[in-house]
């Protein structure tokens, strides 16, 4: 059996604010450290039946980068869920709401600019 290896590493403000997020991974074709803005990282626990989670972001993410980071992660978890199951009318309306939510997101950042 092989076994491949993913490594993260955050460097944190003296207030503990990630200031910048590192990860490498042993199967990548890519041999370099490669940075991030932001990382979700969701495990589940199969004997608590509890998702465990890590959301962090940068102080230099932007709310559009934010915004373009959740309506991506959204659409590839429905893409993960379509493999998994094949229930297409719960993909397609997750894919539904991802596609509101970054047009209502994209809205109120207009209109936050206007003001």
């Amino acid at each position: 059996m092989k076994t491949s290896t993913i490594s993260i590493d955050v460097q944190l403000s003296d207030e503990k604010v990630p200031e910048a997020i590192f990860w490498r991974a042993s199967d990548s074709t890519i041999e370099d450290v490669q940075k991030a803005k932001a990382l979700m990282l969701a495990f589940w626990d199969g004997a608590e039946k509890t998702a465990l989670r890590i959301d962090l972001w940068t102080k230099d993410m932007m709310i559009d980068e934010m915004t373009d980071f959740f309506y991506q992660t959204l659409m590839t978890m429905a893409d993960t869920y379509n493999r998994a199951t094949q229930h297409e009318e719960l993909v397609e309306s997750m894919k539904k709401f991802a596609h509101e939510f970054y047009h209502l997101s994209k809205e109120k950042q207009l209109k936050e600019n206007k003001a």
